[in-house]
């Protein structure tokens, strides 16, 4: 008897124990935690923040983190079918059925037979059907903003704190719009590699070199993105 009330006490103090130190992530590979920390580390509780390419409210969701512990910010998702989830998972942000580019317009989304690679890109779009597992399942006409013009509408001209982008080959366009001498974010996440089925996806160090030189820091790197934080903020 005393023995199971031993191992009972054992699995009860065990469990209390991961209970108090696990780490929930919802990122694809921690990013979330990392951006965290970052954040923790500039005495900045709930940062606010603008996820472009959200995809869905919660997997491999760079921002669901944020939202369950009190943050409140912008989702950009410009597929239809995907953007229905957030009007009902995430209530508090602002959610915005668009796509972003370099001007107001309408342009062509291909949808992807898997719709974590929908894209603007034409490019992109036929390069995942040379990958040999993917096809287009449609196109469709969707309308694009301005970065500058979402944040001015829907957060006051005040670039939230934490820009997460994953928008599938116009990830260099997006962040050559913004000008990061006047309004900018604390902290970037940013796919920096290209899609490979077979892991040989190339690094886009022009990309990771031009946000350093607008004042970052690369604070970490999980392959598939680059975690960037304002130097001049990191570094007081």
């Amino acid at each position: 008897m005393k023995n199971i009330l031993k191992r009972i006490k054992k699995k009860v103090f065990s469990n209390t124990l991961e209970s108090e130190f696990q780490k929930i992530s919802y990122s694809q590979s921690g990013e979330d935690l990392i951006v965290k920390y970052i954040f923790e580390n500039l005495n900045i509780k709930n940062p606010t923040y603008i996820d472009i390419g959200a995809h869905h409210p919660y997997y491999i969701s760079n921002t669901a983190l944020f939202y369950q512990n009190g943050s409140i910010g912008i989702n950009i998702e410009p597929d239809p079918t995907l953007f229905k989830a957030f009007i009902k998972e995430r209530k508090k942000d602002v959610n915005v059925n668009i796509g972003i580019g370099n001007k107001n317009e309408e342009l062509d989304f291909y949808i992807i037979s898997s719709t974590t690679l929908n894209t603007f890109s034409k490019e992109e779009a036929y390069n995942y059907q040379k990958e040999g597992n993917y096809t287009i399942k449609s196109i469709e006409k969707i309308k694009v903003r301005t970065l500058s013009n979402v944040i001015n509408e829907f957060s006051n001209g005040i670039f939230p704190q934490f820009l997460s982008i994953d928008a599938e080959g116009i990830d260099e366009l997006i962040i050559k719009s913004i000008d990061f001498d006047k309004n900018f974010p604390i902290v970037i996440c940013i796919e920096t590699i290209s899609f490979s089925n077979s892991g040989n996806g190339l690094k886009n160090k022009e990309l990771i070199k031009y946000i350093e030189q607008k004042g970052y820091l690369l604070y970490a790197d999980t392959n598939i993105n680059s975690i960037f934080v304002r130097e001049s903020l990191w570094r007081r």
